[in-house]
């Protein structure tokens, strides 16, 4: 096997997805312990609190202890190259998630063992289901009291669609916690506390070891011998080919807090897990083992190191390897460029490269030219990846600056966030941009981007709510015919005609009566639910 085979071989690249609060950072943080990327591990607390997870770089995310916006961390762990990427839980960044999943290989879904299935969950699982990604669970925060695993691992089957099977099993929980038996070598892994250091001290014993009574009481020794009996007359069989496709999620239990169950699940994870996966560009299947370099854009982020006002756009690198200074084409630019300055991220943190392989994620310097779903390949070759879809906004706010001198920068600002992805921007129809439009999935991404203007672009804002629910797409039969005019629109009060930033128009309308009324009125508009493509 050649150095470029291998090297891709040894990659993983997957997302790790949850519901707020379930100990996702966490977990991701103690990935990076044990592959030696970082020497402690920052808890994810409120502001009082001195240390920040390594992940989460942006200053409100320091300040409100959660994570708005994904991160990209690569570390080497025991021969395999891993790149995580690390989500927004809050669902109100939901479509920076979705977007990520569409670069990763596979998912970590971390569920809180109090809580159980949650709601962004849910939200986080369907898109994974739509694109058949293999999802392996972790339940997290077995230190604390938790729900009875039986139930947890049912309630994952009937909520989420898809069958389980239980890798590990929890001996107690709370301060009861004991460790975890290892269904496939057959012993029981004692844990012992020991919350910042690299590894967790574990104990391997035997089942039928008389000793394990002493080390965990026999109550609990009883306990387990039952449950595990009852958990094979009663699980499915473990299939890779289903775990591959999707079907059936391996579940481990553990405590990212205090390390129990983290490095048993990470190498039973990288075991299972496949190399970097092919991707569809349209009737082409572009293999990840081709020697051609293709890759396509995900996301873009302005102002990573405010001192230089940069841009950086990350790229999933899907065939070939890459090379620093290497030519390639970019296809909606339609011409050759040379990439800039390439870097590996340890969130915040950047490393020059050299060279990159299928599977990694890599950012360069965005001059302006690049936009989410950007494909780039090896000169000569022109195929475009499918394209990533753009989620419909449900709120709606006018924006401008407050200061009328202020009014490039405002713009610049805007423009900038917007075309990161974070929020969508509209204007009236043949009008100037003096004041603008501004869509989002979640309410809480209007302070983002308050908060980003004022620190980033020093603009305040003048905000006005608008009463939109939904909105969509126009679909035109001819690129060339002419842009509508309201008035060539039969349209009820509570629906207005805008045009995105990239020209695309769109109906905004306040409620689902209000798109039926048009529809109905207006022969031959077509309307879309998504931009860009469906799942």
């Amino acid at each position: 096997m050649s150095r470029y085979e291998s090297e891709i071989k040894r990659r993983r690249t997957f997302a790790i997805i949850s519901h707020p609060d379930a100990g996702k950072t966490t977990l991701t943080e103690k990935f990076l312990l044990y592959g030696g990327a970082i020497a402690q591990a920052g808890q994810v607390k409120g502001k009082k609190n001195t240390r920040a997870a390594t992940s989460d770089w942006m200053e409100i995310e320091k300040q409100r202890g959660i994570s708005v916006t994904s991160s990209v961390m690569q570390f080497q762990y025991e021969g395999y190259c891993i790149n995580i990427l690390d989500t927004p839980g809050h669902q109100d960044f939901s479509e920076d998630t979705y977007r990520t999943l569409m670069a990763a290989d596979s998912a970590v879904m971390v569920i809180d063992g109090a809580k159980g299935v949650e709601a962004q969950t849910r939200k986080l699982f369907k898109v994974c289901a739509m694109r058949d990604i293999p999802i392996f669970t972790f339940i997290n925060k077995m230190d604390r009291e938790a729900r009875d695993p039986f139930e947890l691992c049912e309630e994952l089957e009937h909520e989420l669609g898809l069958d389980t099977y239980a890798m590990n099993w929890p001996i107690g929980c709370g301060k009861e916690f004991k460790g975890v038996y290892d269904r496939n070598n057959g012993r029981v892994i004692h844990f012992t506390s020991n919350t910042n250091a690299r590894t967790a001290t574990a104990t391997e014993i035997e089942l039928e070891d008389p000793a394990l009574a002493d080390l965990i009481g026999q109550a609990k020794r009883d306990q387990l011998v039952d449950e595990i009996e009852l958990l094979d007359g009663a699980s499915c069989d473990f299939d890779l080919d289903r775990v591959r496709h999707g079907k059936l999620s391996p579940v481990f239990f553990g405590s990212a807090l205090t390390n129990f169950g983290v490095e048993p699940f990470l190498e039973e994870f990288l075991r299972l897990t496949t190399a970097p996966l092919p991707r569809k560009a349209g009737d082409e299947v572009i293999d990840s083992f081709d020697e051609d370099f293709s890759a396509f854009v995900f996301k873009i982020q302005a102002n990573m190191n405010k001192a230089h006002r940069d841009r950086i756009a990350f790229m999933r690198i899907v065939s070939g390897k890459f090379e620093a200074d290497k030519e390639v084409y970019h296809l909606q630019g339609g011409k050759k460029i040379r990439l800039s300055r390439p870097q590996q991220l340890m969130a915040a943190e950047r490393e020059i490269i050299e060279e990159a392989y299928a599977g990694d994620i890599i950012g360069v310097f965005d001059p302006g030219i690049f936009s989410i779903g950007d494909t780039l390949c090896a000169p000569g070759k022109k195929f475009r990846f499918d394209p990533i879809p753009t989620f419909a906004p449900e709120h709606f706010q006018r924006i401008r600056s407050v200061d009328t001198m202020k009014r490039k920068q405002f713009l610049k600002g805007v423009e900038q966030i917007a075309q990161e992805g974070a929020i969508q921007i509209f204007k009236t129809p043949y009008t100037g941009m003096e004041e603008v439009i501004v869509g989002v999935v979640g309410t809480l991404q209007f302070d983002v981007l308050e908060y980003r203007l004022r620190s980033e672009y020093n603009v305040e804002l003048y905000k006005e709510s608008l009463p939109f629910e939904y909105l969509r797409w126009i679909v035109k039969e001819d690129e060339e015919a002419p842009a509508l005019r309201e008035e060539d629109l039969l349209l009820p009060n509570d629906a207005k005609l805008v045009e995105d930033y990239k020209g695309n128009q769109l109906l905004l309308f306040a409620s689902q009566w209000s798109i039926q009324w048009v529809q109905d009125r207006n022969k031959g508009l077509v309307l879309a639910e998504f931009g860009g493509a469906k799942f």
